[in-house]
């Protein structure tokens, strides 16, 4: 159910699906323009976060920073339109990929409110080790099950094709983004052996 307005309600929207309820993807959109829209922020942060390292003159930390961020936020699309169009979903892509787009939203809001349990369970006594792990664990947890929710209803996946596009967009994505990062530790490591 849309807003009285018959405009979609983004943060609405957000909240519905966040909470385990289809009903939010109503309130997205379901065209290139309003997935775009949803990519913009996403973008635009990262971009100003490098425009700030550029002025501190660190032109290479800069650029290769905000070059695997954008590649993590761009993959998940291409990687879950190519699974969409694969099993007959792709009219119903942008709606999802709207729909993922602004879910991220929803995982720093978690990430720092779990800081803060984490401060009250430390100040109780509890090793921070342990609070920490155990925090991330349920963090990790909840971004994955919003992500196989999303897909599930946004792509009317069954539940088994939905965790299998989770595990094969989140795979590749962490292979694309971390493997130019093994890379270059590899051989600076053996610079640093001839040297």
């Amino acid at each position: 159910m849309q807003a009285k307005s018959g405009r979609p309600n983004i943060l609405r929207g957000i909240v519905l699906l966040s909470t385990g309820r289809p009903a939010g993807l109503a309130e997205m959109g379901s065209g290139p323009q309003e997935f775009l829209a949803s990519l913009a922020p996403l973008v635009a942060f990262p971009l100003v976060g490098c425009l700030l390292m550029l002025a501190q003159g660190k032109v290479l930390d800069a650029v290769t920073d905000f070059l695997a961020t954008l590649v993590a936020i761009l993959a998940p699309p291409v990687l879950s339109y190519s699974l969409a169009r694969l099993w007959g979903r792709q009219e119903r892509w942008f709606r999802f990929g709207t729909a993922f787009n602004w879910c991220q939203w929803v995982l720093p809001l978690l990430g720092a409110l779990l800081v803060l349990i984490a401060g009250f369970m430390v100040q109780a006594g509890v090793p921070l080790r342990p609070v920490v792990v155990l925090l991330c664990c349920v963090l990790l947890a909840y971004a994955f099950w919003l992500h196989w929710f999303l897909a599930r209803h946004g792509l009317d996946l069954s539940r088994g094709r939905a965790a299998l596009l989770v595990f094969l967009v989140n795979l590749i994505t962490i292979i694309l983004v971390g493997a130019p990062q093994l890379l270059q530790l590899a051989l600076q490591s053996i610079a640093a052996g001839k040297g």
